[in-house]
């Protein structure tokens, strides 16, 4: 594990080099392709240098970060442009890449905690550097102190345990059941709030809606899964509080996810209407991680994954419009059928994944979700027949207002899709809907 994060620092001088915005772009896919060739075992630790391993579940969250930050290279596009200070953004995203690079593979759960923490600095950077309206201070604000409020109380049970049990290997963690109400509230809460939860979610459409399109893209495709997977580790030895408190967040996100649905259909904001329903989406993960199943937890991993390419692309796809319009309104993304008829296939086909439509991991994620919460208690199924209804009820609502109807005419003109941008869509949606054809290795895993 250690080359990949040499590799990565050596990658940093490549960011101040005049004309290599593109190279450093072709080394993270180069990473990832050597990134894809180590060898994983199922359900142990392998891969093991210092402190720094891979087991299944940060093998598919490592792949995914290496892969959206090579997206976000690519949807920057009008960054090298315009020259945006492109070395410091190429600069910033390599960090945050070495962030949740460690976050993911480090075994210690201090290490965890301070790498988890250090990637809010530079998403915040992201957002503040490169957003596109002075709103985004204020958001970067929220999503500061959201995540810094829970994080203290996290930090102290990390203390704790080490105190009590002289040992915070993550591995070695799920040996121990740890019954104690405190403790579990100072572990659990970091992570709601960073997936985020109904209640503590207002951080996360304010951040979009400011973010840059890189910015979007990372916060929905990796920032929002570290809460997933904290949840998947620290679960493990909370299990006796688990069973006595969990019903809480269950019916929670359940009901908070219904609300979100409907929320979804106020919103005249593009960005805003998409995080909106990543905070649906996520609610269903956080209620099947709650039921401490194998269903359940196989389908969050399933569908963090999914959620993360599919939202990143809708990202991507707002941002091309942007870009044609300077406008995120839907009062204004009218009838774009009529001048890119290609770019709406692509709407479609991403829209379809979200809505949870064959072949992709987001319908096989839910599955293993509904089946994971009617198998906890048959009364959820009255909620996750909402959610499901509703959520495809928002993509369509997105796809049918913005692509039909008639354009707004002052609309003067503009250039139709780059291959660039074609390509980039592409690299969203393949993945997306042709893991299900090695889907046997996210279900084996558990």
């Amino acid at each position: 594990m250690m080359k990949f994060l040499f590799l990565m620092i050596f990658m940093i001088p490549l960011c101040f080099i005049n004309n290599m915005f593109w190279m450093v772009q072709m080394m993270l896919m180069l990473m990832m392709f050597m990134f894809m060739n180590i060898s994983m075992g199922i359900n142990m630790y392998n891969n093991l240098s210092y402190m720094y391993s891979c087991d299944m579940i940060s093998f598919g969250l490592i792949m995914l970060s290496i892969w959206i930050s090579f997206l976000m290279i690519m949807a920057s596009e009008n960054l090298n442009k315009i020259n945006n200070y492109k070395n410091f953004f190429l600069f910033n995203i390599m960090l945050l890449l070495i962030m949740l690079y460690l976050t993911f593979s480090v075994m210690n759960l201090f290490m965890f905690y301070l790498f988890f923490e250090s990637s809010l600095i530079f998403t915040l950077m992201l957002i503040i550097g490169w957003g596109y309206q002075p709103e985004r201070v204020q958001a970067g604000m929220y999503l500061l102190f959201y995540t810094l409020f829970v994080s203290l109380p996290l930090l102290m049970g990390i203390f704790f345990i080490y105190e009590c049990k002289n040992n915070i290997m993550i591995y070695f963690l799920k040996f121990y059941n740890l019954n104690m109400y405190l403790l579990y509230f100072s572990m659990i809460m970091a992570f709601l709030v960073k997936m985020p939860m109904y209640f503590v979610h207002l951080w996360l459409p304010k951040a979009h809606v400011e973010a840059p399109v890189s910015g979007s893209m990372i916060l929905a495709g990796i920032m929002l899964k570290l809460g997933g997977y904290g949840l998947l580790r620290v679960l493990i030895f909370l299990q006796e509080m688990s069973l006595k408190m969990n019903i809480i967040w269950i019916i929670i996100s359940l009901v908070g996810g219904f609300y979100i649905s409907l929320k979804c259909f106020c919103q005249v904001d593009i960005k805003s209407l998409i995080a909106y329903s990543s905070v649906a989406h996520m609610s269903i993960v956080i209620s099947g991680l709650m039921t401490l199943n194998n269903w359940g937890m196989m389908g969050a991993y399933i569908l963090m994954i999914g959620h993360g390419l599919c939202s990143s692309g809708m990202f991507c796809l707002a941002n091309i419009n942007y870009e044609r319009l300077h406008s995120r309104s839907l009062f204004i993304n009218k009838g774009m059928m009529n001048f890119m008829p290609s770019m709406s296939m692509w709407w479609f086909l991403l829209m379809s994944s979200n809505m949870a439509a064959p072949p992709s991991l987001n319908l096989m994620g839910e599955i293993s979700l509904i089946n994971s919460l009617i198998s906890w208690s048959w009364m959820s199924m009255i909620m996750l027949m909402l959610i499901s209804f509703f959520s495809a009820g928002y993509s369509l609502y997105l796809f049918s207002y913005s692509q039909h109807g008639k354009y707004n005419l002052g609309l003067y003109s503009f250039y139709g899709g780059v291959s660039r941008e074609y390509l980039l869509l592409m690299l969203h949606w393949l993945p997306l809907n042709f893991m299900i054809l090695k889907i046997d290795y996210s279900m084996i895993w558990f």
